[in-house]
């Protein structure tokens, strides 16, 4: 995998990719449209943020790149990769009970808070890729 060269792309499978933590300066894509909505990202090696008709989607600590991004009411699926292991918050249905899956492996479940954010580490120091799926429980 590598970063998003563009910022914010559609996959062939009909996905969204977007950041890129190889980035020195902040640099950011505004107005993209995707299935009728319009995101904006803001991107480089300290945080990467997707953003969805002005709402928060997305933001990573330090900055990752994010591959096949796919989101309905039941589940977020992604791919990550960074340089280093990353604190990432996904805004979801707000105080509703989450199973989480980080490269295959049940790590257990969580409460999104009155906002709908969840957050959680990804370790990414020693692998190129961790592959998220949050499924409401």
């Amino acid at each position: 995998m590598s970063v998003v060269k563009e910022l914010i792309c559609t996959e062939a499978d009909g996905s969204l990719s977007f950041g890129n933590y190889e980035l020195g300066a902040k640099s950011k894509k505004e107005d993209f449209e995707y299935n009728g909505d319009l995101y904006k990202v803001k991107t480089f090696k300290e945080i990467t943020k997707l953003e969805r008709n002005g709402m928060f989607v997305y933001e990573s600590v330090p900055g990752t790149t994010v591959s096949h991004f796919v989101e309905d009411e039941k589940e977020l699926s992604f791919e990550v990769e960074g340089m280093e292991d990353a604190q990432i918050t996904v805004e979801l249905e707000e105080e509703t009970e989450y199973s989480i899956w980080i490269d295959g492996e049940d790590v257990g479940t969580m409460k999104t808070n009155k906002g709908g954010k969840l957050s959680m580490s990804v370790e990414l120091e020693n692998a190129d890729k961790a592959s998220v799926k949050i499924k409401k429980a």
